[in-house]
């Protein structure tokens, strides 16, 4: 925003003052085409601004859409209608028609960024497109009415090629009218660049410098007014370049919005599958819990069919809570959620000390929670624990996940060699974070697993 600011003064001061510099060259053909390209920009920058207030209805989106489409038809279809279809040249009904149009253009935008966050009527949608043409023609048939009466914004005598010396020419009201567009942009720049830090809205951090080069085109409009010649001059090349950046505001924001629909659509996948889990997956398995433990006690493979089938449904339960949770969630709210979960199913004691400071992305909090329910259940089925305590610190930027338990223990060389996957699984994840685990136990003095990453 500043660089932009810098940069549109230093051209300006430098048309003023320097004699060694000069920009300006005939050539209708190209002046049509910037002012077709600046067109179709604004009419696609407004589209997108409509969709916005369909979506969201803050005011602010209708009126800029309201203003960018006056300034894009101005020069799209107001100027070529005149001069091309009608063959009107004269200074007065070409000059006058697109330039109160592009005043009230830049007015709207000035407008929008004064109306902030306000929302708006949703009936205004209906008019997005009606209300600027219906104000074009009204301006036309007024010009048209009064087009005897009108004075010649550039009178006969002017040079379209002094190039060199930029001069304030034209008719006091043509140059009130450039001013009046200069203002309205310079200070809804300043405005909209505040809102878009605020908000971190892509599309107005792009408006704001877009804007300032608006501004300043108008500023050059009143040392030379070319937009209304033949002749290409800086105005014309800084609105051109008002424009393109509003176009890579546009691109940007849709570019978010599709990454915004796909991790919506990802969500929604997710949570279907959890759904498909719940209800098929885990009640298929607590099925088999249940018929299991109506075996004979004689039976060899009760035991081992149980406890399968609890292991199965703790892991469908873990997988569950993974896909319905969301991206954003903290880790300690994370860890205390499952920890009340834990306690409730397990009948037993956690009390739960995390640092809520300590930050961890989704992969990360998925691992972590796994390992605490693999050593939690661990804890109680097979160390029949009573009480578990789970810490999260930070200390000097090492963070570490520990938890404690107060059952029977075990040997942990003995527990190692066993190679139980429960384990190994959870050294897989801790190195996966990146980090590592190791495991402090002793027969009849509780264990503690402790992760650091």
């Amino acid at each position: 925003m500043i660089a932009t600011w810098v940069f549109c003064i230093l051209i300006t001061a430098t048309l003023l003052w320097s004699p060694y510099f000069a920009f300006g060259f005939p050539n209708r053909s190209l002046h049509l085409v910037l002012d077709s390209i600046d067109g179709f920009v604004a009419l696609l920058v407004a589209y997108l601004l409509h969709n916005r207030f369909v979506r969201r209805r803050r005011l602010q989106d209708w009126l800029l859409c309201e203003g960018l489409v006056l300034l894009g038809l101005a020069g799209l279809i107001v100027t070529y209608l005149i001069e091309d279809v009608a063959g009107i040249r004269d200074g007065r009904l070409n000059v006058w028609v697109p330039l109160t149009v592009r005043v009230i253009g830049a007015v709207l935008v000035l407008a929008a960024a004064l109306a902030g966050d306000r929302l708006g009527p949703r009936r205004l949608r209906s008019w997005s497109l009606a209300a600027p043409v219906l104000l074009i023609l009204v301006v036309a048939a007024a010009g048209w009415a009064a087009s005897s009466g009108l004075p010649v914004a550039l009178g006969e005598d002017f040079s379209a090629s002094s190039a060199v010396a930029p001069v304030l020419a034209g008719h006091p009201l043509l140059l009130t009218g450039q001013a009046i567009g200069a203002l309205s942009f310079l200070v809804a720049s300043i405005i909209v660049a505040r809102q878009a830090a605020r908000r971190n809205d892509e599309l107005l951090r792009w408006l704001a410098p877009a804007a300032t080069l608006a501004g300043f085109a108008r500023l050059n409009y009143l040392l030379y007014p070319s937009l209304y010649t033949d002749w290409l001059y800086t105005g014309d090349v800084l609105r051109t370049a008002c424009y393109v950046l509003l176009l890579v505001g546009a691109l940007r924001e849709l570019q978010l919005y599709w990454i915004a629909q796909t991790q919506v659509a990802v969500v929604e996948d997710r949570r279907r599958l959890a759904r498909e889990l719940h209800d098929g997956v885990m009640q298929e398995l607590a099925y088999i819990r249940v018929e299991s433990a109506m075996l004979p006690d004689a039976a060899a493979s009760k035991k081992q069919i149980t406890d399968a089938a609890v292991r199965a449904l703790d892991e469908a339960r873990a997988a569950v809570s993974a896909l319905g949770s969301v991206d954003d969630e903290p880790l300690g709210y994370v860890l205390h959620r499952a920890a009340r979960e834990l306690a409730a199913r397990y009948d037993v004691r956690l009390e739960v000390d995390v640092d809520d400071s300590i930050a961890a992305d989704r992969d990360q909090r998925h691992a972590l929670v796994r390992i605490m329910r693999e050593a939690v259940v661990n804890a109680v089925r097979h160390g029949d624990a009573r009480l578990v305590r789970v810490r999260l610190v930070g200390p000097d930027g090492a963070r570490r996940l520990t938890i404690e338990d107060d059952g029977a223990g075990f040997a942990v060389d003995a527990g190692a060699s066993s190679g139980g996957y429960g384990l190994v699984s959870m050294r897989d994840r801790a190195k996966g974070l990146p980090g590592s685990m190791r495991i402090e136990s002793a027969p009849s003095e509780g264990s503690t697993v402790i992760v650091t990453w």
